[in-house]
């Protein structure tokens, strides 16, 4: 028997949400402008060893409610978010066993969430999930940026294909990594965007994601439906519950403008406020790093190769031989400080600073680190010393190799010491297969360590930016002092082979849905054998590209990832990386499609100036950019970043041309952008005529 439906709109009125249960399941379907987005999907859970939370269900009540408010993140690409929704609450009763599931569903005029809420009662009490059977039923064969399903990684590059060819395509879009674990030929990672024959864009994500496993999806590519498929624990079991409790909200964006999707705070307005009382030691980073050198294989991690393998307790590094290629040396370390404190950066980042390195990878050893103690020619004190001489800070790294059980006990030393030396930054890494063995990178027991990890750091003022940890779903809101994250294939790829000129136009619509990203930008010298002879790699990007992502790759926390030496080729370019900002009080999305551009335009914090970036992908992209966006009636010194006229890619990605001149909210600029290239433009307010004397105007 078919129930009758009840409806919720968006305040606007844009998105509507069916919901209904069809012979005791529940039903749901999503409409944009009347046009139907997600067709009749059913909704429920598979328990082990108990009867399944899918069907049998009536209903015992709703309940709707209005929200609105507005809120100020601690840092983001706007000074205030609008969280304004219509809800609507379906509660559900299972006669048959007396068990009680409520969904929530909450319509913005940007999308919807929905969630399953399961309240305390006697007949559900402890209960295991087998699978979460949420289905996205899709009215077509779309267009879809994607990457393979995977319970370990989200390090690779995009496709781009209709959702029946995900199938065929998947074994070549899997690449290698260092931990991977794919579950299906048609499963599929979120945040996945997608494109209809007529024009919407449909963004399918999750948010706060808390004591729960991460969400992929998997798809029956002949009915066009995607079904949640959870990250399983070492057990195979995908969940362990105690009630009350819920799962995190199931994200649906729907859009006919792509730049709506770009510009939507849906992740994050579902997401609690803040849970910190002070956050005013939080605050944006643009940093430099001892990194790059060893990406490319020019310097080493590691202090000696005489170690075949390490036991940290009963090594002397003192009596072992250096190797004479590490990175993290005293002078080097020194050489760095003097060129980013020159150029006004705010920390820098030492990896390979602490005893282990040796044997790091590949043996999922349980003591591997200990994140305290230095090796012979880091001195820990002095180099601290030094950089806070010069205005800066020091930016701690703490990989665990997996072994989050070691990290955990090491947590509060490490943390420690970072406040004796005046750390409040931590780069924290994942990398390979986790311990305890069999657990993966998102299954709920590893979701549970991150956020224990933030937390913990949060108790001494430590910022956290993550690598290889479950790809973001809004909980940097929560806790602000997540600053930023890997959890996607990031600039180093391009010293293992190079990513597609495409990467950077898709990121913005899928991975950065959930928060920011340490994409490490900033390459100037694209061909990696003239950093390493033996590495024959090359930077898929021209220098204008690079300088573009600072701006269309939202992070609060900035990487200018090079070697000095190379900016010094470049200073002329090299200056935006020092004039734009990483916080934000308006951004607006100028141009936008999945796959060919994106570009943006962002008003520094408390201030007039505003900077833009743009990247093109898989082809040329030609822009007609009006700069009303601009105050009318001021003048502004525009400086513009632009490929050159001979600029390629692969062969001439060093050609730039730098424009700088007079702009007003009625300029109209037209700007090229080649295949993996793009353009950057500071816009500084003009605050004194004697500024611009002998400055033209840029038409």
């Amino acid at each position: 028997m078919m129930a009758n439906a009840d409806t919720v709109k968006s305040p606007d009125g844009t998105i509507a949400v069916e919901f209904r249960l069809d012979d005791g399941i529940p039903v749901y379907n999503v409409t944009y402008k009347g046009r139907l987005a997600v067709k009749d999907s059913r909704l429920g859970l598979e328990l082990k060893n108990a009867e399944n939370l899918m069907d049998g269900f009536v209903l015992d009540g709703t309940s709707t409610s209005t929200f609105d408010e507005t809120w100020r993140p601690v840092w983001g690409e706007v000074s205030q978010i609008r969280n304004h929704y219509n809800e609507y609450v379906a509660q559900l009763r299972q006669p048959s066993t007396d068990r009680k599931m409520n969904i929530r569903f909450r319509v913005y005029d940007d999308g919807v969430g929905l969630r399953y809420e399961f309240p305390q009662q006697k007949n559900l009490v402890y209960f295991t999930i087998k699978e979460e059977h949420t289905q996205f039923a899709m009215t077509g064969d779309h267009t879809a940026w994607w990457i393979p399903g995977d319970y370990d990684t989200q390090e690779y590059d995009y496709t781009e294909s209709r959702l029946s060819e995900i199938g065929a395509m998947h074994d070549a879009a899997v690449t290698d990594n260092a931990s991977q674990t794919q579950f299906s030929k048609t499963g599929v990672q979120t945040s996945l965007q997608m494109k209809t024959a007529d024009g919407l864009y449909i963004n399918i994500h999750e948010a706060a994601l808390v004591d729960y496993s991460c969400m992929h999806l998997n798809l029956d590519d002949k009915a066009m439906v995607f079904e949640s498929w959870l990250t399983p624990d070492a057990v195979g079991d995908k969940g362990n519950m105690q009630t009350p409790c819920k799962s995190p909200w199931r994200t649906i964006e729907v859009a006919d403008d792509a730049r709506r999707i770009l510009a939507s705070k849906l992740t994050l307005n579902l997401n609690e406020p803040c849970k910190l009382e002070d956050t005013s030691w939080i605050h944006p980073v643009k940093y430099m790093g001892v990194w790059w050198e060893m990406i490319t294989g020019k310097s080493s991690w590691s202090y000696t190769n005489e170690l075949p393998s390490v036991k940290l307790d009963s090594i002397d590094y003192a009596t072992m031989k250096p190797n004479g290629t590490h990175g993290a040396n005293n002078a080097n370390v020194r050489r760095y400080i003097d060129f980013a404190s020159e150029h006004g950066f705010d920390q820098l980042l030492i990896e390979g600073w602490n005893i282990g390195w040796e044997d790091w990878f590949g043996h999922q050893k349980d003591y591997v680190f200990d994140f305290v103690t230095p090796y012979p020619d880091f001195d820990i004190k002095a180099l601290n010393d030094y950089a806070h001489s010069k205005g800066m800070k020091l930016m701690m790294h703490h990989e665990t190799s997996g072994s989050t059980r070691n990290y955990e006990r090491h947590m509060e030393a490490a943390y420690t010491l970072m406040n004796k030396y005046g750390y409040d930054a931590v780069k924290s890494g994942y990398v390979g297969n986790m311990l305890p063995k069999g657990e993966h990178h998102y299954g709920q027991w590893m979701n549970n360590h991150y956020l224990y990890a933030v937390k913990e750091a949060a108790k001494h003022h430590i910022m956290v930016n993550g690598h290889e940890a479950v790809r973001p779903t809004g909980l940097c809101r929560t806790y602000p002092n997540l600053v930023g994250n890997e959890s996607a294939r990031g600039t180093e790829y391009q010293a293992f082979g190079g990513s597609k000129t495409m990467h950077v136009t898709v990121l913005p619509f899928t991975r950065l849905k959930g928060g920011p990203m340490d994409y490490t930008p900033g390459i100037f010298e694209m061909d990696i054998e003239k950093i390493n002879p033996n590495n024959h790699s090359h930077v898929n990007s021209t220098i204008a590209n690079q300088l573009a992502l600072y701006c269309t790759m939202y992070s609060p926390i900035q990487m200018a990832a090079d070697l000095p030496e190379n900016y010094e080729k470049h200073m002329d370019a090299f200056q935006f990386i020092k004039d734009v900002a990483v916080d934000w009080d308006d951004s607006r999305y100028l141009e936008a499609e999945p796959g060919r551009y994106v570009t943006v335009a962002r008003k520094a914090k408390g201030t007039g100036n505003w900077f833009v970036g743009c990247v093109a992908g898989s082809e040329e992209h030609t822009s007609t950019l009006s700069l009303d966006f601009l105050d009318k009636g001021k003048k502004y010194v525009a400086t513009i970043y632009a490929d050159g006229k001979d600029a390629d890619y692969k062969t001439n990605p060093a050609s730039y041309t730098i424009t700088k001149g007079i702009v007003t909210s009625k300029t109209r600029l037209t700007l090229r952008a080649v295949e993996g290239g793009g353009y950057a433009i500071s816009i500084f307010e003009v605050k004194d005529d004697a500024a611009v004397k002998g400055l033209k105007k840029i038409k």
